[in-house]
């Protein structure tokens, strides 16, 4: 029996939960927290890079995070639907790894698939509880639904201060070499808005955000659920 994962972070291609959380999977991995990963596609559409090389630069990442698992489900790029099967396979992945906590990029962005990625876990996580759903095999009732940003950043309702982590976020960052890599530096890749110091900006954004509270960098979350705090 696979042993449970206290997060679960959900992704349209390899490199999505990178640049919207890698600073706050780092902090849990290294306080003991299992956290594992799971790409929705291999990113075939990719303008750069092939799917054999984002795969290894997913593991290469996958060990700079200290990832409990990673998992792909090989779905369409570009292909992202709110399908039955589609919903199927994603509520299987959450009820192998009974997670306490599921992350899903934020339901706004310029990248049609992220959006598309957003939907399709909010199904799966509220299908997931579901007894009579998929009955051959246990419910999960996930205990809380999160959502991190890529492109664009929309409300924040947390941050977790990842300034002592942020090293390791840039490292992780650093393995898609493939998509981060500008033109002319001895590669065939062609612009996208990933080779425009598309690192630097995330870089910029997390340390915008940390200022807001005094953080050297901060990545940040949205709920569409109260998330309970004690305040003293």
């Amino acid at each position: 029996m696979t042993e449970p994962l206290d997060i679960l972070i959900f992704g349209a291609h390899a490199d999505d939960a990178e640049i919207g959380m890698a600073g706050t999977i780092v902090k849990h991995t290294r306080a003991g927290y299992r956290v594992g990963i799971c790409d929705l596609t291999f990113a075939e559409m990719s303008s750069n890079g092939t799917v054999e090389l984002r795969k290894q630069e997913a593991e290469s990442a996958a060990a700079v995070l200290g990832l409990s698992m990673r998992s792909n489900l090989g779905l369409p790029d570009r292909g992202l639907l709110r399908t039955d099967e589609q919903i199927r396979r994603i509520t299987a992945e959450i009820r192998k790894h009974a997670p306490r906590l599921v992350f899903a990029p934020y339901w706004e962005d310029r990248h049609p698939d992220h959006i598309a990625c957003s939907g399709l876990i909010e199904e799966a996580v509220f299908n997931a509880k579901l007894r009579r759903y998929m009955p051959e095999l246990p419910p999960v009732k996930v205990e809380q639904l999160y959502f991190y940003f890529i492109n664009d950043l929309g409300r924040t309702d947390l941050m977790v201060d990842v300034t002592e982590v942020y090293d390791s976020k840039e490292a992780a960052l650093r393995c898609y070499e493939s998509q981060f890599t500008a033109p002319g530096q001895g590669n065939d890749a062609v612009a996208t808005p990933l080779t425009a110091q598309y690192v630097e900006r995330v870089k910029a954004r997390d340390s915008l955000l940390g200022q807001k509270r005094g953080l050297g960098y901060a990545e940040g979350f949205a709920s569409k659920l109260p998330h309970e705090v004690n305040l003293f």
